[in-house]
């Protein structure tokens, strides 16, 4: 029998490794960018076309290479930064691996002009398939450009797996951001299909932040700064009103380099505790600096998971910098952040508490009891009601009710019971019907009548779009102006009129008629919000997460006071709808309750 294990030809070798490194277009942006940087530039422009399918170049003013160096580049693990073991756990540069350029020519045609400033004429390179297809000298600046051109254009199957354009510009500008955030000293920009996203100017690193994050955090960044023997923090946390339903803008690097960490981000949220909502999430962009071999970053091919040689100490150290920081600035805990932002409308928490109400109170039998010295024990006798809980636990009959069933408590509830419902906190509505009553929650109940509004406006007749007599602007982060683009065409079936008005900017020139006036733009923000929050389930399409976020951001929210007239609208179309029942995540839009039930309750 012939033998059967061989060596892999070097061109197949090379494209099975850059599946480690290149996995997209902002795969091959990370690592040319972190080239410059490490190449001492003080200016790096970042040129894309075509979300990086057809043309990614990084042009630097750095050192150059000599013609040898040029050359050797594209060899695998051809690297300036190790010439020993020892120097694998001291390393300070942003690359070392020497794989990024191999990588590159692998599954890209490579364009490299480089020049040193001794030298009098600079190099350049055709890189094709891992084989170098010309070579000549160039006449340029010192520094150099690098173009990769036609990613994965030998990989047919590879190229195939890349997402829209609009997606994969975004993870482009998530690894500019980055790579920009972590050295403001240097100038940055990026242009996409010739037009300028980013015009990054030199500058402190909280002008920096602002440039990429957005001019709308100006004001509300809390500086954190701790200095040890062990370790250094520095950077930035968010005032507890930033924070957001999504992780975007979460930032951690060590000795400068972005890394993912679920441990750290776990001590940012325990510092927070308290001061912001479970489910939402903290703005934060920190740097922490420590001894390179206190930290192995050899761990992933992409350098972004590191671990540390004491977590311990880090975590603690990073909790209490921004616990720190927050009380410096007189930031603590208050009602406000714990409850729903709905309940402030409340009677309960805006209305006055009137001398007329207090002597009311006053005078009661329960304040009594527990306001005059011994009388705790005189608590009236409740023995009669120790069946109190029967009342609160769901029976199978206080169940949301099944689709089949919802016709027939649509017709039990007719006009007459709509205009006698009765509106209760601000929050519920309670409705009879001939067999007891329906128990309706407002908010979902008008989220499950605007998705099947937006879901029938999307197939069939569009919604009317109220025109602005003063046309709002919007601006946006860079990554979200993409996201927005991409969502105009269905935006506009919905309502909404947006027109681009230069970098990141958009002219609100209508939206749907029940988007109240002043807050075009504040509407267009939380649509963006809630539309990222559901970038997870990737069972949705882009469409039906638009869905759900425009049923969720303009439902008439718990706490909002309804009039006689409004509460029978709602109820009308709600049991109008094609599946009444329940909200489109699947929450419950009412319960009912059986009349025998409540008379049970009672005793009677």
């Amino acid at each position: 029998m012939p033998d059967i294990i061989q060596l892999l030809p070097d061109n197949i070798a090379n494209q099975i490794a850059a599946g480690e490194v290149i996995q997209r277009p902002a795969s091959a942006v990370k690592e040319l960018l972190e080239n410059a940087v490490d190449a001492g530039a003080t200016e790096i422009k970042l040129i894309v076309n075509d979300a990086g399918k057809s043309l990614i170049q990084v042009i630097d003013n750095g050192k150059g290479m000599s013609e040898t160096d040029a050359r050797m580049a594209f060899e695998r693990h051809a690297t300036s930064k190790i010439k020993s073991i020892d120097d694998l756990f001291c390393i300070k540069t942003m690359g070392f691996r020497g794989e990024a350029l191999a990588s590159i020519a692998a599954v890209a045609q490579v364009e490299l002009k480089t020049k040193r400033a001794e030298d009098e004429a600079g190099i350049y390179l055709e890189v094709e398939n891992s084989i170098v297809k010309k070579q000549e000298p160039v006449a340029m600046q010192t520094g150099s450009s690098i173009a990769m051109k036609n990613l994965f254009f030998n990989v047919p199957a590879r190229r195939n797996f890349l997402k829209s354009n609009a997606a994969e510009l975004r993870h482009i500008i998530e690894e500019f951001t980055r790579v920009a955030m972590s050295f403001p000293e240097i100038f940055f920009s990026l242009s996409s299909n010739g037009q300028e996203v980013f015009h990054l100017d030199k500058g402190s690193l909280k002008q920096r932040v602002v440039q990429l994050l957005g001019n709308s955090y100006n004001a509300r960044l809390v500086t954190v700064g701790e200095k040890t023997d062990y370790l250094n923090i520095h950077g930035f946390v968010g005032k507890p009103d930033t924070a957001k339903k999504t992780r975007g803008d979460q930032y951690f690097f060590v000795n400068n380099r972005f890394i993912k960490s679920a441990y750290l981000n776990h001590a940012v949220m325990n510092a927070f505790d308290a001061l912001i909502a479970k489910d939402n999430f903290p703005l934060y962009v920190l740097f922490i600096e420590l001894d390179p071999a206190q930290v192995d970053i050899n761990v992933h091919p992409t350098k972004q998971e590191i671990k540390f040689e004491d977590e311990k100490i880090v975590y603690a150290f990073v909790q209490s910098a921004i616990k720190h920081a927050l009380a410096q600035f007189s930031i603590s805990p208050t009602l406000d952040f714990e409850l729903d932002a709905h309940i402030q409308s409340l009677d309960a928490v805006n209305q006055p508490f009137t001398e007329e109400k207090k002597a009311t109170a006053s005078a009661s039998s329960l304040y009594k009891t527990f306001t005059e010295k011994n009388q705790a024990h005189f608590i009236e006798n409740s023995s009669d009601l120790k069946s109190w809980k029967d009342f609160f636990e769901p029976s199978p009959s206080t169940k949301a009710m099944p689709s089949a069933k919802l016709h027939a408590v649509d017709e039990e509830c007719t006009a007459h019971y709509y205009e006698n419902a009765v509106q209760l906190h601000h929050s519920f509505i309670v409705v009879q019907n001939n067999e007891g009553y329906l128990l309706v929650h407002q908010q979902n109940a008008h989220e499950r009548i605007l998705y099947e509004k937006y879901a029938n406006a999307t197939t069939g007749k569009a919604i009317p779009t109220q025109q602005s007599l003063f046309p709002a602007t919007v601006q946006l982060a860079a990554a979200d102006a993409v996201l927005i683009t991409e969502l105009l065409p269905d935006l506009q079936l919905l309502g909404y009129r947006l027109e681009p008005f230069g970098p990141n900017t958009f002219i609100i020139q209508g939206v749907p008629a029940d988007v109240i006036s002043g807050n075009e733009a504040l509407a267009i923000e939380k649509i963006l919000e809630q539309f990222k929050h559901f970038s997870n389930e990737l069972k949705f399409s882009k469409r039906e997460k638009l869905l759900r976020s425009l049923s969720i951001q303009h439902a008439i929210k718990a706490g909002v006071s309804l009039t006689s007239k409004e509460i029978a609208s709602l109820l009308s179309d709600l049991f109008a709808c094609n599946t009444p029942g329940t909200t489109a995540s699947g929450r419950p839009t009412f319960l009912s309750f059986k009349k025998e039930e409540l008379t049970k309750i009672f005793g009677r």
